[in-house]
């Protein structure tokens, strides 16, 4: 684990803008600034951006290096399950894939009732709905507990400063935004990577309470794994060590996850409502630790700072001059 000062030292070397003029078809994402290349490739530059309830809200140490790390674990151990977009690694913090037919819904599995957004499904139990995306839920249920069952709860993709919204398969399958056949697929996919991640984790320390995926078609049709799968923006983990004990005593679980983010800024207002405070230095590098300490459980390898004596953009900028056209 790197220490504390290391990754405070970090904080004023964030990366935060990776647009490159010398690359094609820029697109800004809230996490990462992508490339078209006119080849059918695309380029997925990671930031240090961070983002919750929908907008950015500040920059965390070392955060697209994991993110990418992370991810490339997981596409490696679930390549048998799903085809994925991956075709290079040209830096740490850059993806080079292929460029697909995105499907307009994020699958999204859950094993746990909990959650702060609006899409999550504890908010809306707890304001007394048993019916959600299509799953009927029992009463008596408490936040954090283990749901009957694995469940999916997919969702509409919105557009950059966009809300997703949740929906049901019937009204996927009514709204013509997958077929029958696609959302079939896609649900099969989605359980057989969830319960790999899943047995992965526990092996680790871990509990892979929910995630999202996110599927396209490439030149053939087929359907392809792209973006991120098991990272810490995509996926909850709790330390299974402390989750019962913790549980019991009707405490919050140790989170290595976007959601100790989350509770930090609903701690102090409505996020969807009022100005979102700024975040101390401290907090980013106790959630940068977070982000790095989960890198490390899943993998089992030490995570490597890069060299302080180059920036990361011109690093990056570095080993991608020979895709600028």
């Amino acid at each position: 684990m790197l220490p504390a000062d290391i990754i405070r030292a970090a904080i004023p070397t964030v990366l935060t803008d990776a647009h490159f003029p010398e690359l094609p078809n820029h697109y800004r994402g809230k996490v990462r600034d992508c490339y078209d290349l006119p080849d059918g490739r695309r380029i997925l530059v990671s930031t240090d951006r961070q983002s919750a309830f929908d907008q950015v809200l500040a920059a965390v140490p070392f955060k697209g290096q994991v993110l990418t790390q992370t991810a490339r674990f997981w596409f490696e151990a679930t390549r048998d399950i799903c085809p994925n977009h991956v075709l290079d690694y040209p830096d740490p913090n850059v993806v080079v894939g292929r460029r697909l037919d995105m499907l307009p819904i994020e699958m999204v599995v859950r094993d746990y009732i909990t959650g702060s957004t609006d899409t999550s499904i504890w908010p809306m139990y707890r304001d007394g709905k048993r019916e959600m995306y299509g799953v009927r839920l029992p009463d008596g249920l408490s936040k954090n507990d283990r749901l009957p069952a694995t469940i999916l709860t997919p969702t509409t993709k919105a557009a950059v400063g966009g809300h997703d919204a949740p929906v049901s398969p019937a009204e996927i399958v009514e709204r013509g935004l997958l077929t029958a056949t696609q959302w079939d697929d896609l649900a099969a996919l989605s359980l057989a990577l969830f319960a790999r991640g899943r047995d992965i984790a526990a092996r680790h320390g871990l509990i892979l309470v929910d995630t999202k995926y996110e599927f396209g078609l490439d030149a053939e049709g087929r359907i392809t794994l792209a973006d991120e799968i098991h990272t810490p923006d995509s996926s909850r983990y709790w330390l299974a060590e402390s989750y019962l004990n913790r549980h019991h005593r009707g405490e919050e679980p140790e989170s290595l996850d976007k959601e100790f983010l989350r509770l930090w800024i609903a701690a102090r207002c409505d996020p969807y409502h009022d100005p979102i405070p700024a975040i101390p230095d401290d907090t980013l590098v106790e959630f940068s630790r977070k982000y790095i300490a989960l890198f490390e459980m899943v993998t089992g390898r030490d995570f490597t700072a890069p060299p302080a004596s180059e920036p990361v953009k011109e690093r990056i900028r570095r080993n991608l001059a020979a895709f600028a056209g």
